[in-house]
């Protein structure tokens, strides 16, 4: 049933990028918008998920105002699907001229490789993570990525190559020692490496305090920032009514190892104050606090109470 459910999910995303691209403007918005709205209401576990971390992020929201916080959460994750299958065919030059026009920070990327050992730009699942990437493309040339590998190999040879399009270079995330020699190597020629930081698939993360709790974070970011001393920089975006946001951030230095977790965490604070600027674009459907992954029980605690 898995490999019928996984070929299932690899010709809808064949069938996306053939036929989203061709579709007029607003029948697609109407469509993703209408499939967004359907799923708000359908109130399946990846929608109550999202609900619940958005929770965090705007504690003073009653049930109205979230219930339309998380509506327009999951239209914003729509526009980016929107966007991912109509990307390899829009004119990215153009595309980089319009998000470059407000683009903030970017000194902090020149400066980086100005002093020439590299650039890390680190991000989270918001907003369109890939027209980041994209822009980036435009205006350093290609970097370096790592990517889940998806089943079945199919799916994944197919964002592979759809990122490649864009000018990334795709590494796997279960690529082991083989994938963090080759970001060391790319850092080391000067190159650019973005990270998605802000969901730990390996259960290895560092605690980190988010909103009030704690999640678990990569740290292969501060990591790789100590080791090579490369310039570790935040990376945020989001969706504006007609484009994108993008912000690169100060520096964060990493001095050293011991200096990782602090990196790390300045990291997530970092994260949280953009997150919480823009909440909407913040596509968190999974579980990332530790307490509903590990939720706390009697025995936890002793057994009080």
């Amino acid at each position: 049933m898995s490999k019928l459910a996984d070929r299932i999910s690899d010709l809808g995303y064949a069938t996306g990028w053939r036929v989203v691209r061709g579709l007029p403007r607003p029948v697609a918005d109407a469509t993703f918008g209408f499939g967004a709205d359907l799923a708000a209401r359908r109130q399946g576990p990846g929608t109550r998920q999202l609900r619940r971390n958005l929770a965090r992020v705007v504690p003073q929201a009653d049930d109205a105002e979230l219930d339309d916080l998380v509506r327009r959460g999951l239209r914003s994750y729509g526009r980016y699907w929107q966007e991912a299958f109509r990307l390899p065919s829009m004119d990215l030059s153009a595309l980089y001229r319009q998000v470059n026009a407000t683009a903030s920070g970017v000194e902090n990327l020149d400066a980086a490789f100005a002093a020439g050992n590299g650039a890390i730009l680190a991000m989270t699942h918001s907003g369109n993570w890939d027209v980041g990437g994209a822009w980036l493309a435009q205006h350093s040339g290609k970097f370096a990525t790592v990517a889940e590998r998806l089943k079945p190999e199919s799916l994944y040879q197919r964002f592979v190559a759809y990122r490649e399009s864009l000018g990334f270079e795709i590494l796997p995330a279960d690529g082991g020692a083989a994938t963090f020699r080759t970001l060391l190597r790319r850092l080391r020629d000067n190159q650019a490496v973005i990270l998605l930081c802000d969901r730990d698939l390996t259960n290895r993360g560092l605690p980190v305090n988010f909103f009030g709790e704690q999640i678990r974070m990569p740290a292969g970011a501060a990591k790789l920032a100590a080791m090579t001393g490369a310039t570790l920089l935040p990376f945020t975006n989001w969706f504006t009514d007609d484009g994108w946001g993008l912000r690169v951030h100060p520096q964060i230095r990493v001095n050293g190892p011991e200096e990782v977790a602090s990196g790390t965490q300045a990291l997530a604070d970092i994260f949280a104050g953009e997150i919480a600027t823009h909440p909407a674009d913040w596509h968190m459907l999974q579980k990332v606090f530790i307490s509903d992954i590990e939720p706390v029980t009697k025995a936890s605690t002793g057994g009080a109470g």
